[in-house]
């Protein structure tokens, strides 16, 4: 397992990082994955094992289940707690009433303390906005994410989901007031879905962000399991929840591209996928998840994975974004300053 440095805060993370939506399986979330205590810690002993140190979970995953199973797991495993880092999420609805949703100070304040009584934990390293809320001004947020950070209860923040403009506004009001700041944003980023790379990376390369891509594998999809020939897996969660949305006729297209180079390397579909966004410029740490130890312990060997620059350049002719405007114009109008 390699290492890398998150953004300009000095901290290291594993190349991956564990996620833990599977964990749970309440509500809506079942589709997603549902496994309990027995399940997560041995998942837990193969992703301590293995290296990684960053471990990803939510609130609202399962409706705090998740939290609970992770928080259960390092105490019944005795890991050190300073061995790991733990980040968490604040946005979604975590029951009924008017203030039990969103970014108010009033929300954020009661979920980080209902996180960490559910994790055990004395403290969140990192805490993520898990999207935007439209009804709390920008600066009322970045204030209040100051303020938890002082209480010694949160280390870090960061940033789900928001567009590029809304976190330069955020960064330039924790700028102007001697705020913290957010140090990473995490988003959908998969060979089926490369929006971020029209505004959010080159954001996050600018500001020093770190980038901790979410579904790297675009819900299942690029799992190696789905062809045209074969439009259902029968044990993926993309059969019962299709989501993130993706172009499935042009990621059919990818597809025979990554079955080509697997074949090469003596991988599978998914181990190329997912070395293809570890090795994007940027990315920290790329987020994994799993239902069983085998399929957790197949993603992982992807670290071992080196793509050519010939294999790059096949996958990125087959999934280039159609270029947008102003971004074709900008491309166009710097070429009168390449230096000869």
């Amino acid at each position: 397992m390699k290492y890398n440095i998150l953004g300009n805060t000095g901290l290291v993370v594993s190349e991956l990082c564990f996620g833990t939506m599977t964990f749970g399986g309440k509500g809506y979330w079942e589709a997603i994955g549902k496994i309990q205590q027995k399940e997560v810690n041995d998942l837990m002993k193969v992703v301590v094992d293995e290296g990684i140190n960053f471990i990803d979970t939510a609130n609202i995953y399962s409706y705090g289940e998740s939290e609970k199973l992770l928080g259960q797991s390092i105490k019944d495993h005795g890991f050190n707690r300073y061995d790991l880092v733990i980040a968490t999420k604040v946005r979604g609805r975590m029951g009924e009433g008017h203030n039990n949703v969103g970014l108010s100070r009033y929300h954020i304040f009661q979920s980080v303390d209902e996180s960490l009584k559910r994790l055990q934990l004395d403290h969140i390293d990192i805490l993520y906005v898990h999207g935007v809320d439209p009804k709390t001004p920008v600066e009322e947020i970045v204030r209040t994410l100051n303020d938890i950070v002082l209480t010694g209860k949160v280390r870090y923040v960061a940033v789900c989901n928001w567009p590029a403009w809304m976190v330069m506004k955020a960064l330039g009001i924790a700028e102007k007031n001697s705020w913290n700041k957010f140090v990473g944003m995490q988003y959908f980023y998969s060979l089926a879905g490369r929006d971020i790379e029209r505004e959010i990376l080159p954001l996050a390369h600018d500001q020093n962000l770190a980038v901790m891509p979410w579904s790297p594998l675009a819900g299942g999809f690029l799992s190696g399991k789905y062809t045209r020939l074969n439009e259902k897996a029968g044990d993926s969660r993309r059969d019962n929840f299709d989501f993130p949305p993706i172009n499935k006729n042009k990621t059919y297209d990818i597809i025979d591209v990554l079955a080509e180079i697997a074949k090469n390397h003596k991988a599978t579909v998914a181990e190329i996928a997912l070395a293809w966004v570890r090795l994007q410029k940027g990315i920290t740490s790329t987020i994994i998840g799993a239902k069983n130890t085998q399929q957790l312990l197949d993603n992982i060997t992807s670290t071992q994975i080196e793509l050519s620059s010939t294999d790059i350049l096949k996958i990125d002719e087959a999934s280039a974004l159609v270029k947008e405007y102003p971004g074709w114009m900008v491309e166009r109008q710097a070429a009168d300053r390449n230096l000869k």
